[in-house]
């Protein structure tokens, strides 16, 4: 503190940064990407381990018996679904009164603002079925869901299967603690908004449903159950949700705990575990897969049904059958043992989980890298745009220099208020535009143009992003005439806040997300001036634009997925994902749309607008 209280020392200081910033700058920016590479060494990571006594301390033997039965109600359950072309509601209502459960009901629809051509798709309209198991020695104050979404054709069909057995196995126990609720959902994500809306009395996606008929106590956890063959060969767990939430690192831990004492082949990321950390190999596989989590995450949907527990404060993980290692086989009854021993121990809770981790970054399920870990690379990358907002501040803070006759020049020194807020203020306007008129202009498009309703929204969203590069650049000129020395100065010292603030703020709610940004966009917010040669410069600031960014995320991960694509096939899954997020914004209200319209696309043209400051 002494450093920086006495003037001389503070001044000296300054100096020392000033001189030095582009070293230091530079410096900053490979340690950030070094120091985010080596979180999947093992010397930066930490062993998983049960922090909840609860579910720690407590053994639990596994009896479940009755993987053939489940099969059987599998098929069962697909024969009726053919059958019925959908969800066979009033076969799963009997099949769920049968077992001993309070059975009800939910209707619901949704008209999508432009139709889904993934699913093919624009009115939806289903009806979840659920049934409570009541705790018998209990108030009944908390529960449990154990869900299964009702998949289109023979997908998902052994997990509905699994999932009724196991209702008619627990019904027989009688150490339940807590309601389990046993839910089969239609239409995917949109099923489950729609039940869990109703459920905790909400509409905050304009969705139509009618209220929940029965319900059960405070969901404590859910889990959600993804298995489309006879026999898997490995179970996989999968956390990001929306907005890049993830629940409590102990329910990942149970998870795995109960894999390692059952003898399943567990992964994450669809990635089998290795030990060989300290070889070239081992570093690759948990970089890829701490890179494939990293990139879901950044994506801000939800992967899986469980992904809008998670908005509620429901600790929740999808377990999703993987068909792929053939040397390994898991059969129903080593599934259902899986699922009855993490119920049984969730039933053991005295409280919510709260003791473990909610942010957090895993190279394996044995490993995780914790927020005081990863954090710091992200910090590296963003104290570059304080450093450069310092060296423009003392560059604004110099006296003036003084014309022939010893007049400071006011003018070059002072520059207008117009001048700047004229560029903010157009630029946010074209992300309002980019934000705003996909959907709005679908219909017009349509009628002039011969493409789809979802072709029209994606490319207009195209258009408007193309456009604004054209149109923010050199606007001060409309109010002020030509723009000053100093002008892009202050320009730049704002943006440079600006964007640090934004980037800071996402990094706390989405790492993922936040340093993919910044890994993008703090070098052309930091070399960007008017007197750099323009072409180049133009070159490289539309290669790290945000679309181009998402395009880039786009090839590397499905490189990742070790399924790489063509040109033409990655760009038509480009325009898919672009599609998909604004998809999700409206109907699952996910953040990263409106992020990168409303506010990191119009950051990135106020840097576009320096570049061409005249």
């Amino acid at each position: 503190m002494g450093l920086l209280s006495d003037p001389n020392r503070r001044q000296a200081v300054i100096r020392l940064l000033t001189r030095l910033n582009a070293p230091i700058c530079l410096v900053c920016y490979l340690a950030g990407v070094a120091w985010f590479m080596g979180l999947a060494f093992e010397p930066f990571t930490l062993r998983t381990y049960m922090s909840e006594n609860a579910m720690g301390s407590t053994m639990v033997e596994e009896h479940f018996p009755a993987g053939e039965r489940a099969l059987v109600t599998a098929r069962e359950f697909a024969a009726h679904k053919k059958k019925q072309d959908g969800m066979p509601v009033n076969w799963l209502v009997k099949t769920m009164q049968d077992r001993g459960l309070e059975v009800f009901t939910q209707t619901f629809s949704r008209t999508l603002p432009f139709p889904d051509e993934n699913k093919e798709r624009f009115m939806v309209k289903g009806t979840n079925v659920y049934g409570i198991l009541r705790a018998p020695r209990a108030p009944r104050t908390e529960a449990l869901v154990l869900t299964a979404p009702c998949s289109p054709g023979y997908a998902n069909n052994q997990a509905v299967g699994l999932l009724l057995v196991l209702a008619q196995y627990f019904r027989n126990q009688v150490y339940w603690a807590k309601d389990i609720i046993f839910l089969v959902n239609e239409h995917d994500l949109i099923g489950m908004q729609a039940w869990l809306e109703g459920y905790h009395h909400t509409n905050t996606t304009g969705m139509d449903w009618s209220p929940l008929q029965g319900r059960a106590g405070s969901i404590q956890a859910a889990l959600s159950l993804e298995l489309s063959s006879d026999v898997v060969t490995s179970l996989d767990i999968v956390l990001e949700g929306l907005n890049g939430q993830l629940p409590n690192l102990d329910l990942t831990n149970l998870f795995y705990a109960f894999c390692q004492k059952i003898g399943v082949l567990c992964t994450i990321q669809g990635k089998l575990q290795r030990n060989d950390w300290d070889s070239a190999s081992g570093y690759s596989h948990a970089v890829q897969t701490l890179m494939l989590m990293v990139l879901k995450q950044a994506s801000g949907r939800p992967w899986g049904d469980h992904g809008l527990f998670l908005r509620y404060h429901i600790e929740a993980a999808t377990i999703k059958g993987i068909n792929s290692f053939r040397q390994y086989k898991t059969d129903a009854t080593t599934v259902g043992r899986l699922l009855e021993g993490m119920y049984r121990k969730l039933n053991n809770l005295l409280e919510r989980l709260h003791q473990s981790y909610f942010f957090y970054l895993l190279p394996s399920l044995s490993h995780f890298v914790s927020i005081g870990y990863y954090m710091p690379a992200f910090g590296l990358l963003a104290v570059i745009l304080l450093l450069r907002a310092l060296d423009l501040w003392v560059q604004l803070s110099a006296v003036p220099p003084a014309s022939e006759d010893g007049v400071a020049d006011v003018e070059q020194a002072s520059p207008g208020v117009l001048s700047v807020m004229t560029p903010l203020v157009i630029s946010h306007l074209t992300g309002v535009a980019l934000y705003a008129l996909p959907i709005r202009f679908q219909e017009m498009a349509v009628e002039h143009f011969p493409v789809s309703e979802t072709e029209a929204v994606v490319l207009t969203a195209i258009a408007v992003y193309t456009a604004g590069l054209a149109l923010p650049h050199n606007t001060h000129r409309l109010v002020s005439g030509e723009g000053t020395e100093q002008g892009w100065r202050v320009l730049k010292l704002v943006a440079l806040l600006y964007l640090a603030v934004l980037l800071g703020c996402t990094a706390l709610i989405n790492f993922s997300l936040g340093f993919i940004l910044a890994l993008t966009m703090v070098p052309v917010a930091a070399v960007v001036t008017p007197n750099v040669p323009k072409l180049l410069t133009a070159f490289i600031m539309v290669l790290l634009s945000p679309a181009c960014t998402l395009l880039f995320s786009v090839f590397i991960f499905q490189e990742l997925q070790e399924m790489p694509l063509s040109f033409q096939d990655g760009w038509m899954l480009f325009l898919s994902v672009i599609s998909q997020g604004i998809l999700d914004h409206s109907l699952y209200g996910s953040l990263v749309f409106p992020l990168v319209s409303l506010m990191i696309y119009p950051c990135w043209l106020l840097f576009w607008n320096i570049l061409f400051w005249k």
